[in-house]
């Protein structure tokens, strides 16, 4: 089941541990329980320190993890994938490795008082589902009364339809839901203990340059502005932006392949190599023109002498009825999280551009039928796509049709849309909908700033805004094509106009 590179990694990993650990293996006459215990054969045989017994537990096939008094981690299904990771780190700090978090969430999570039994069902090709795993895991590690079981869904799919989930991540907490989608350890502290503690901000001194965004653009932007040997400071909703919601990333020069989430943690520690303040998980709700300039967040104010805008883009709206009110009950936007929750269903894919025909070739091979609707009379994905797409016997392509409406009761269950030419109107059941339309920018906070008709800001050459001293970067802006590699060349021009703006001042 492991390679031998794979298995020569993990037993380097493994001389980490602090002392035994015994797994704990609960299994049926099933296939997958034969998976799941050649997995486990496999694992503790690569370390004496690892130990094996059966014993039934509420979910098969399944095992959990405990030593020198620490447990309450379970893993329903092998995990593998994205989730390996969260099964090693699980493994060494079960063993009394401590996990690498501050001392005021170690604080917080060991003054819970009150027993919580977590539940997060995950895809393994989902790279958004670790980050709760992991949360969870840590918080069973260091809290007695708190546990955490991952379950694999396309292994549990049955058990995953009853509890009504058609998106991952989905966190249950003591049988009841607690959180659908992504969402970081700090959050939910404060969701468990019903207090919000972001960082303070009376104490922050007036930056040179102020950087409002996390990803590539704004990254840059921070590091351009360090070296130049200014104040800067970083501001972010989520450090890594839209580029953690990206797989497959093959058109970094230098980088033949990385992963979204991969790369934006190097990203993050070459800026922390620099004097940047970086104050995460704050969002920015206004910005005003002033002398200092005056930045408002939902966690207090800030004050810059210049400003880099580079809050990028968000997955783009169609419009219609059932949308929102379907969204995690059967709409999507990422097929790598949610399409193996989809197997052997009929889905529906909107959009016939790169991201569209991708999806649909990706959900080709899990489901039994795709629907791809495009709006215009051709498709608009490159050449190489549609023609992998026509090889694909599954898959019916409708163009010149317009999505009227996503339609369900308790979940989706419809899709209607209208012929563009005839005008007639159809009505297909559905079991998901993967919405590929494009994204749009993060700007709607922003006002005094010249924008264009698509809400991009407008700059110059060097990235200045109608605002004097600030300036913009990446996706949200009016740039004619939105690529990672181009938005970290926008993030250091806008750093250097702000610092030829600061020197002329």
């Amino acid at each position: 089941m492991l390679d031998q590179n794979l298995k020569n990694q993990l037993k380097e990993y493994l001389k980490l541990l602090e002392g035994e650990v015994l797994f704990t293996l609960s299994l049926d006459d099933s296939e997958k329980s034969k998976e799941v215990k050649n997995f486990v054969e496999e694992i503790v045989s690569l370390s004496d320190l690892l130990k094996i017994e059966e014993k039934k537990l509420d979910l098969s096939p399944c095992f959990s993890l405990s030593s020198n008094g620490r447990s309450g981690i379970s893993f329903a299904g092998v995990p593998l994938g994205h989730e390996f990771e969260s099964f090693v780190l699980a493994l060494l700090q079960i063993s009394g490795r401590p996990p690498k978090i501050d001392d005021n969430q170690v604080r917080r999570i060991k003054s819970i008082d009150k027993e919580l039994s977590f539940e997060t069902v995950v895809s393994l090709s989902c790279h958004n589902c670790p980050e709760v795993v992991q949360a969870l895991n840590i918080m069973a590690v260091l809290n007695p009364k708190i546990s955490h079981r991952m379950v694999d869904g396309a292994s549990f799919q049955e058990y995953v339809d009853g509890l009504g989930v058609m998106a991952v991540p989905a966190s249950f907490l003591n049988g009841k839901s607690f959180y659908n989608g992504k969402i970081n350890l700090n959050k939910i502290l404060d969701l468990v203990t019903g207090q919000k503690e972001g960082p303070s901000l009376k104490d922050k001194p007036i930056y040179d340059l102020l950087v409002i965004g996390g990803g590539p653009a704004g990254a840059t932007a921070a590091i351009y502005g360090a070296r130049k040997g200014i104040k800067t400071g970083l501001i972010a909703k989520d450090f890594g932006g839209q580029v953690k919601e990206t797989l497959a990333i093959e058109n970094i020069t230098g980088f033949a392949y990385t992963e979204g989430p991969k790369f934006m943690e190097a990203v993050k520690e070459h800026v922390l190599k620099y004097k940047v303040d970086i104050i995460d998980e704050v969002e920015v709700e206004s910005i005003q023109e002033a002398d200092p300039i005056k930045i408002k967040t939902d966690s207090g104010e800030l004050q810059a002498k210049s400003v880099v805008i580079a809050t990028g883009a968000k997955w783009r709206l169609i419009g219609i009825p059932g949308e929102i009110e379907f969204r995690n009950k059967g709409v999507a936007y990422c097929t790598h999280c949610d399409g193996p929750l989809f197997k052997n269903k009929k889905v529906t894919v909107i959009g016939g551009g790169n991201s569209g025909i991708e999806a649909a070739i990706d959900l080709a091979g899990l489901a039994k039928e795709v629907l791809v609707l495009e709006f215009l009379p051709e498709l608009k994905a490159d050449s190489v796509l549609q023609e992998k797409l026509k090889t694909l016997k599954n898959v019916r392509v409708v163009t010149n049709a317009q999505t009227k409406a996503l339609e369900g009761k308790e979940k989706l269950e419809s899709i209607v849309y209208e012929d563009r030419i005839g005008g007639e109107t159809h009505k297909e059941a559905t079991d998901g909908c993967f919405i590929q339309v494009g994204l749009v920018p993060v700007t709607e906070w922003i006002d005094g700033i010249e924008k264009n008709k698509r809400g991009e800001i407008i700059v110059d050459q060097v990235g200045a805004t109608s605002m004097s001293g600030v300036f913009a970067a990446g996706d949200c802006t009016n740039s004619a094509f939105k690529q990672i590699v181009i938005a970290q060349g926008s993030g250091a021009t806008a750093a250097l106009g702000s610092y030829q703006y600061l020197m002329r001042k």
